[in-house]
């Protein structure tokens, strides 16, 4: 995390994409994500989060029969209270 001014959510983004393809191209059916960077890179976890959510959503929605179940897993009950209220929002 530099701040965001260099093309962090980009990165983020294309971090979570690369992930489900390659899942994808593998035939995995299950995936498991953590808060990719939020720990000691620095990444905000209230800008991660959103961006997570959607990224996965948006895949999962161009490639419906791709995966049964994807998971974040998540370190602490404060993060999933944050993962739950970015999804509220996304699913509104």
């Amino acid at each position: 995390w530099q701040g965001g001014e260099a093309g962090e959510p980009e990165l983020l983004a294309a971090a979570y994409r690369s992930s489900l393809e390659r899942a994808r191209e593998e035939g995995l059916r299950t995936l498991a994500f953590p808060a990719i960077s939020t720990g000691v890179y620095g990444y905000p976890k209230d800008q991660a989060t959103p961006l997570a959510l959607r990224t996965v959503a948006d895949y999962v929605r161009q490639h419906p029969d791709a995966f049964e179940e994807v998971r974040f897993v998540l370190f602490s009950d404060p993060d999933l209270q944050l993962y739950r209220q970015a999804l509220a929002e996304l699913a509104s």
